[in-house]
Parts: C-alpha cells; structure tokens; sequence
C-alpha cells in the first residue's frame, strides 16, 4: 500500500463503504497548535490530534518531542476513532512534517492502514465543515516496535558505516544558524538532506523514480539495510522517512534527533557543508 493519497481518493473513500478516519494534525513549529485552524474549517468528519499532546511526550532528556507514551497516544487514537482495522488518512496544513509523525507513529505502534493526503489541506477542493465530530471509540492498541528506529549511538553507528541523513535546514546541517538547540552543527559523518527537497512547489510528493534519484545521489543504495534518518526533534525526519518509502527504500527514524544529540555536551559536532 501507498503511504499517500491524492485528495480526490480521500475523497471518493469518505463517500464510500468503507470510509477511513480522518486526523487533522496540522502544527506550527514553534507556534501554538493548530486547533483554532481546525475550528475554522477541516475536512468533513476529521479529528483533531494534538502533536504535542497526543504524538510527543513532554520535552525533556529525550529531546523536544520525545515518543508518546503509548497508552497515552492510544487513548488518543482510540479517542478519534482509530480501529485495529480502520483505515486512517492524516493531514496538516500542507507542509506535510506533522502528517509524516503522526503517520509514521501509527505504522510504529503497529497499524497497517494509514497513508498521509498528499499536498495536505491545501491540495483538498471539497466542501470544509466547522462541526466537531465525536465518534465512536475505537479499539487500537499499540504494540511499538513494528518500525526501527535508532538512538544516538546507534545514529552515530549510522552515520559512520552506512548513510545517515540529516532532514533539517542545510544552513542549520552546517551550524550557520540555530535558532532552537544548544549549538547548532551536525552529527559527525551524517549527510545534508534538506526534508523540502522531497516535495514540489505544490507541497506533494515528487514521484518516486525522481525520490529514488534523489537518495542515490545521497548514497542510498537499494537493498540496503536502511537508511538511517534525523531532524531536530522527530518531526520532519518522519517525512523522510516516508519520502524514502515512496522511493522503495527503508528509513530508521531517530526520533531524539538533534535536540537530544546537541543536548549532551560530550556528543561530538561537526559543522561546515562537509559530513565530516
């Protein structure tokens, strides 16, 4: 299965017999949720997810958006609907990051039907609604583990044997700015790969032989064990990951990400244009 879907299916499914679960998601980095954004109009029947309350647990030594709980992010789900068998189509605004967590969440705690609305909001033509659904409990269960991922030194392992790529901003990869951590810069050996870099001026996808050329000319090789894959806090990283999927590649999220590796002083940090 597809980890996207075009606007017109999502809505050609909602009409059908079996209509999936729509989650709104959209977030704001460093800004308030985007729930007043969802009162304001989403897609007709769609929850609202908090992606700091119901995707992250509270920031800490972890980073800034360390995994959920997963009975916290269970109730969550089950709280919108979300079944062991039910469909599930998330979105945000359009920048794709807060769908790409939520949906990389779910396939991690072991779902195995939810694709992000390629383009978000934004690329949907129908009919908004200002009601506020309630649905009916769902029954999902999280059993976490059904994705890898790495941890800081399994990241650094990565990053010296295989291919790590680094999602973020390529002045922040290089430490020019850093508007967020302790100290900006990269993890030493990991390979500059801008997350905006994987979609088109519309905010969609590009198709998957231009992803897949994309990662080769980053050194991803197929049939690789993985490609492993971090950002600053777990968020954008999760869109590369799915934009390696599309490719027919494996991601390994490490979802410390930079906000964990950068608040360990004994961590090395490498800056410039250069991995090393």
């Amino acid at each position: 299965m597809k980890p996207i879907i075009t606007a017109s299916a999502c809505a050609s499914e909602s009409a059908g017999p079996r209509p999936p679960v729509l989650l709104d998601v959209r977030w704001r980095l460093g800004g308030p949720h985007g729930r007043a954004d969802y009162e304001a109009g989403h897609l007709p029947g769609a929850v609202f997810v908090d992606l700091d309350q119901d995707l992250a647990s509270p920031a800490g030594d972890g980073g800034r958006h360390p995994l959920p709980d997963p009975e916290v992010f269970g109730a969550a789900m089950r709280r919108a609907g979300v079944g062991q068998d039910t469909p599930v189509v998330v979105y945000d605004g359009g920048q794709g990051w807060a769908a790409a967590r939520a949906w990389w969440l779910l396939r991690w705690a072991g779902h195995r039907d939810v694709r992000v609305l390629d383009g978000g909001l934004a690329a949907w033509t129908g009919d908004l609604s200002t009601d506020v659904p309630h649905p009916a409990e769902g029954d999902f269960r999280p059993k976490p583990g059904a994705l890898p991922t790495l941890d800081a030194d399994s990241a650094a392992a990565f990053a010296r044997s295989g291919l790590l790529l680094d999602a973020r901003a390529a002045e922040r990869y290089r430490g020019d700015v850093e508007p967020i951590d302790r100290v900006g810069g990269h993890i030493p050996g990991a390979v500059s790969a801008p997350t905006d870099e994987n979609t088109g001026p519309d905010g969609r996808y590009l198709p998957a032989e231009q992803l897949a050329a994309r990662f080769a000319g980053l050194g991803a090789e197929a049939g690789a064990e993985g490609v492993g894959v971090y950002c600053g806090s777990g968020v954008s990283g999760a869109h590369q990951v799915l934009a390696l999927e599309i490719a027919g590649l494996t991601g390994i999220l490490y979802p410390g990400s930079w906000s964990e590796w950068s608040a360990d002083p004994s961590r090395p940090v490498a800056t410039g244009p250069e991995p090393q």
